[in-house]
């Protein structure tokens, strides 16, 4: 293995307990310390069997009293809250999806934002049937954004990019009665339905939670990542590091956090202009370091090779290094706690957008029409806060990673056409890696996703789960926190392909990929969606046969139940870390890990066991292949 040498839970806990030494002596908050004070968590909510949809409750669920005040049951609570979970996540990443609609419709020439991948413009305009012939890229960019927001309200039909599944899969979702229509329809329907006085029924509950799920994966979240492709650049491997180690005390340090490129593309832009490092200069810097946490740091990692400092629960460390000049946070999964723990040290806490408004905070309105001028007034605030820094403070870990980013499904498709015999096999296909799936040298593939969530160990079970399935062949695709918890531990360093077994190392060698690949954001997971339509393609096998299934082992958010839907219901099996919870109805657990796989031929498992949850997978993948014959 050479020099190669993954990062260890224990020293990343190491790190976090020094930098925690630190914040008490400032007197800062931090997360371990609310966790305990949160602790023992509300059972009857874990059971998701409280409801105080109105108000002649709060009512909730006991051996005494086993009907609500309207006479509703556990099964009927569990079920409207399991849909309100996932409406809420469902909103929320349709949301960013309009937003960058937004961003493309005010694209231009001279502008901030430009069209940088115009041919994927066009063939998105060709799948709608919008003439692309003679026409201004700009002009066109601004019909397609028009047409996608359209999408959101749209009075009759289904998602537009619905299309893109396999017929097999949407004849399963016709028959089922969750085809997605309008975006804002389905999370709408979905409040309706659980309004007090509505739908108390488990299943009729459940196919809402599956269609408003599909609404998003296929929906506002596709449209989120066909659409920052065409405006930042479809991504391709670039080579980036990972973990704390990558903010440099010499520099004046800026974090991006959130999950919209938007803001974060200019940031990165303005931090890289001359005035811009010449002006961090004459304040004493050598220079501007810009790195990421969450999602967009995934964003700018892998079109611009940005290092990512952290995942979700890190978000707090990199204000406590005590070298963060400013962290800039756009939308979703950013903790208030960061303005109380800003103003502990000389960071300034930067929010950008009306949909995230936050006490202690420095509030920079990010609009399209202003973007350019509102960057560069953040970079310049930061720059002049880096004389404000407490050297006495400071500590950055040396720990970092290298990694290999930026898997799109454009970017594997390409990948797999260097390892093609173009004189004799097709290009462009999915085949390479179907081949090495039927011939048993890769086992199959896990997508990992999700965040980080204090009820486990963080990353733990990413980080084990993912060596424990690559020693058995099993390649990773990975999105969102679960992408930087690979990264922050080494496991998308190339050199990783040395804990492979046998048949993933050779694939690895052969491609020179890491054994497990970014794929982007936690939008991005359409993706991976995509992914599985061209694979079933290929094979001329439906989505459910594949050897691949989804895992999710430290999701936390809402976002997360209606991403664990549309995989669900686009017919991959997805493990689960955290109960998600239902455990207060046997009819919805019922449902959701057994009954839903007459619908879509998929179904949940929750195993909170790590080694458990990692057979189960692997188990599952095998089942896959020998029903197949291989």
């Amino acid at each position: 293995m050479g020099d190669f040498k993954l990062t260890t839970i224990e020293e990343n806990e190491a790190i976090t307990n020094r930098l925690l030494e630190t914040g008490a002596k400032v007197g800062a908050d931090s997360w371990q310390l609310r966790v305990k004070n949160q602790t023992p968590h509300c059972k009857f909510g874990e059971q998701g069997v409280c409801c105080r949809i109105c108000s002649m409750g709060p009512c909730r669920i006991t051996p005494k009293a086993p009907r609500g005040i309207c006479g509703c049951d556990a099964h009927g609570i569990v079920g409207r809250n399991f849909l309100r979970f996932t409406a809420g996540g469902a909103a929320t990443h349709s949301d960013h999806g309009r937003e960058i609609c937004n961003t493309l419709y005010h694209a231009k020439p001279e502008g901030p934002y430009k069209v940088k991948d115009p041919e994927k413009l066009i063939r998105i305009a060709k799948e709608w049937d919008v003439e692309t012939e003679g026409k201004d890229i700009y002009d066109l960019a601004h019909e397609v954004a028009l047409m996608a927001m359209q999408e959101y309200g749209k009075v009759f039909g289904y998602q537009n990019w619905v299309k893109r599944a396999p017929q097999h899969t949407q004849d399963l979702w016709e028959k089922a009665e969750i085809t997605p229509r309008a975006v804002d329809r389905e999370v709408s329907c979905a409040l309706h339905m659980t309004h007090m006085g509505n739908t108390c029924k488990p299943e009729a509950l459940v196919r809402q939670a599956l269609r408003n799920g599909l609404s998003d994966g296929w929906g506002g979240s596709m449209t989120g990542t066909e659409f920052s492709d065409v405006l930042f650049g479809t991504p391709t491997p670039i080579e980036t590091e990972a973990n704390l180690g990558v903010m440099v005390a010499e520099n004046v340090n800026i974090v991006v956090h959130g999950h919209d490129p938007s803001l974060s593309e200019l940031i990165c832009e303005y931090a890289d202009d001359p005035e811009m490092i010449a002006y961090a200069k004459s304040k004493g810097a050598k220079g501007i370091t810009v790195s990421g946490v969450c999602c967009t740091s995934n964003e700018v990692a892998m079109r611009r090779g940005i290092p990512m400092a952290g995942n979700f629960l890190q978000q707090e460390n990199v204000v406590l290094t005590g070298a963060c000049e400013a962290i800039v946070v756009d939308v979703q999964c950013i903790f208030p706690a960061l303005g109380p723990l800003s103003k502990c040290f000389h960071t300034k806490f930067v929010t950008t957008s009306p949909i995230c408004q936050m006490p202690d905070s420095d509030f920079v309105r990010f609009e399209a029409d202003t973007a350019g001028e509102n960057a560069k007034a953040i970079v310049k605030m930061a720059i002049d806060n880096f004389v404000n820094r407490k050297p006495e403070l400071v500590y950055i870990p040396d720990t970092k990673q290298k990694a290999t980013v930026g898997y799109s499904l454009e970017a594997i498709v390409k990948t797999l056409d260097g390892v093609t015999n173009s004189q004799v096999d097709e290009t462009g296909t999915t085949k390479p890696l179907l081949q090495c799936i039927t011939s048993g040298v890769i086992r199959g593939a896990v997508a990992m996703v999700g965040c980080n969530n204090p009820k486990v160990r963080p990353d733990y079970m990413h980080v084990e789960l993912m060596k424990k399935l690559i020693a058995n062949d099993i390649v990773i695709i990975a999105s969102g926190c679960s992408a930087q918890a690979a990264a922050k531990a080494g496991l998308m360093d190339k050199a990783a392909k040395d804990l492979c077994g046998a048949g993933l190392k050779r694939v690895c060698e052969l491609a020179d990929i890491p054994p497990v690949l970014h794929m982007g954001s936690c939008v991005d997971i359409s993706r991976m969606m995509m992914l599985a339509a061209q694979l079933s393609k290929d094979s001329g096998l439906n989505i459910s046969q594949l050897p691949v299934v989804g895992c999710a082992p430290e999701w936390m958010s809402e976002k997360a139940v209606s991403i664990g839907n549309y995989v669900v219901a686009t017919g991959l099996d997805t493990f689960l870390g955290v109960d998600p919870y239902v455990s207060g109805s046997d009819q919805m657990c019922e449902l959701l890990t057994n009954g839903v796989r007459d619908w879509v031929e998929a179904a949940y498992t929750v195993e909170k066991d790590l080694d458990k949850l990692g057979d189960l997978m692997i188990e599952r993948i095998e089942e896959k292949r020998a029903a197949l014959g291989i």
